[in-house]
């Protein structure tokens, strides 16, 4: 274009029409085709739940009402509750001050911690709790809390590390320049940028500790699980069973919607950084030493004394000649198989829930998102009862195989990855998508090319932490495997209840050693250039 000077100008063009059906618009509401994905998403992670209310109703009315006001309900709730709240309150507690260190200081041997603080999430938690009760007295409420805390951590530590190497440091060097201190800053400006990580990490403490069997049977805690668990296979009453699983469902709500009021008060990101060496602190040498022994005693008991107490007894195992070396390697490749499959299921459903949820905080998307949780909160057991029912209803050619398990770990574990999924979309600014466009790209161009680039390192994390949850789940597995199928995590588990201690140490071992691949990928700083 020339102007009546003579000299020649740059075009601007204007914004990109086409496919915003598809990707929709921050600004302009959210795309008919996610919503409609997401909907569907929705609809078959409710189905456990319509399955729970639906044989709630044929259930003789005084039944329901009885085991409903009976003060072991009451006793359950409160007791459940009780280790929710201690629980993720001890995770926070451990796991911000931990990514603090490893993303913002110049600890030493930083880049090894960071792999340490996600080794955690290879342990299974009732793993964990044998080792503690084979050798400490702690048992109980303290045991479980201990237990719960040690192996669930890292949810929070790694999104919170993430969120902190992206936050932008200029508002904490204004609030410095102004003479705030370090805690006044990092709660006026750092508090809020990681809020939404933190927050998220949460809830997947507290919906891990409202599900968990295995802990809490190891224990001898009294939580709705165990007493869920007990009334289907001990006492078979239905009826109570399905009270005590309807409560725990409206626990899981409750958590959920306590997160999004906290979420709602807290504004997103405008800013992201993009460099990954300014506002790291300096410890000096005394913290260094106390930041250093802090770490290494909690990493002793998340994940030393587990691996410890099964390398000794699987030491045992091979002198006394107990080991099953060719179904061990069975089960292995199995778990590894299940993992994948259902880590691609559970994060394709996720990402049109992650991305609305990001973009768009209407009440009819937030609710949309919420719902997804509901299945999460469920215990295993009371999911692989309602696949069970359906399957056989509906589709029975599916029944017992490996479809129907894939199918079950996607509705237990959409909001393991939608969390992280959601967390990493809102941090990529909607001004970067507007200049792409503005350069002549599509809406689904623009996406791809700067939000879907950007956010790519938290879909992998989100796809990573369901494969790694997937290899260590236990109740649906048991109830839905097809026949004479084994994984590493059920062969453990009836050689365990057997009290065959050392031929299940090696199972154990595997398992650890497997889960551990995606822990440590997950450890990764996926913002770095390889």
């Amino acid at each position: 274009m020339t102007r009546g000077d003579g000299r020649r100008t740059e075009r601007v063009r204007r914004p990109a029409r086409g496919a915003s059906w598809l990707v929709g618009h921050g600004r302009r509401g959210p795309a008919p085709v996610l919503v409609l994905a997401a909907g569907l998403v929705v609809a078959l992670v409710v189905t456990p739940v319509v399955f729970i209310v639906l044989d709630l109703v044929a259930q003789p009315p005084g039944t329901v009402w009885d085991a409903f006001w009976r003060p072991r309900t009451l006793s359950l709730a409160l007791s459940t509750a009780g280790l929710v709240v201690t629980t993720t309150s001890a995770c926070l507690l451990v796991g911000i001050p931990t990514a603090l260190l490893i993303a913002r200081t110049d600890l030493v041997w930083r880049s090894g911690w960071q792999v340490v603080a996600a080794l955690p999430l290879a342990i299974p938690s009732y793993v964990a709790g044998f080792a503690w009760v084979s050798l400490t007295p702690l048992r109980g409420f303290w045991g479980s809390v201990v237990v719960l805390t040690l192996v669930s951590t890292p949810y929070v530590t790694l999104p919170v590390a993430a969120a902190l190497r992206r936050a932008d440091v200029g508002t904490e060097d204004v609030a410095r320049t102004l003479g705030a201190g370090p805690l006044r800053t990092f709660w006026a400006s750092t508090l809020p940028q990681i809020a939404p990580a933190a927050g998220a990490g949460a809830l997947l403490v507290a919906l891990y500790t409202l599900a968990d069997f295995g802990v809490v049977a190891i224990m001898r805690y009294p939580a709705f699980t165990w007493a869920v668990q007990t009334a289907f296979a001990g006492t078979f009453n239905r009826a109570l069973a399905l009270v005590l699983s309807a409560v725990l469902v409206a626990m899981a709500l409750t958590v959920i919607l306590a997160e999004r009021a906290v979420r709602r008060r807290v504004a997103p990101p405008e800013r992201v950084r993009t460099d990954s060496t300014s506002g790291s602190s300096t410890l000096g040498a005394v913290r260094q030493t106390l930041a250093t022994a802090v770490l290494a005693t909690v990493a002793c008991a998340g994940v030393g004394l587990p691996v410890v107490t099964m390398l000794v007894r699987a030491a045992q195992s091979v002198s006394r000649h107990e080991t099953e070396l060719d179904r061990l390697l069975h089960a292995a490749g199995t778990t590894v198989a299940l993992g994948l499959a259902g880590a691609v299921l559970a994060t394709a459903l996720a990402l049109p829930i992650g991305v609305l949820s990001a973009r768009h905080r209407t009440r009819p998307v937030a609710a949309l998102e919420t719902a997804t949780y509901v299945g999460h909160g469920l215990p295993g057991i009371v999911l692989g009862l309602s696949m069970v029912y359906l399957t056989l209803a509906y589709v029975p050619s599916i029944y017992q195989t490996f479809l129907a398990l894939v199918i079950a770990y996607g509705i237990l574990f959409v909001p393991k990855a939608a969390g992280s999924i959601r967390t990493a979309v809102a941090q990529v600014p909607l001004s970067l998508e507007d200049t792409a466009r503005t350069l002549g790209r599509s809406p689904g161009g623009a996406w791809l090319a700067v939000t879907g680039r950007l956010a790519w390192p938290g879909v992998a994390t989100g796809g990573l932490l369901v494969a790694l949850t997937i290899m260590k789940e236990l109740p649906a597995t048991l109830m839905l495997r097809p026949t004479g199928t084994d994984t590493l995590a059920t062969r453990l588990w009836q050689l365990t209840d057997i009290a065959a201690y050392g031929p299940a140490a090696p199972y154990a071992l595997t398992l650890v050693a497997v889960a551990t691949v995606p822990a440590l990928l997950l450890s990764r700083d996926w913002s770095r250039p390889v």
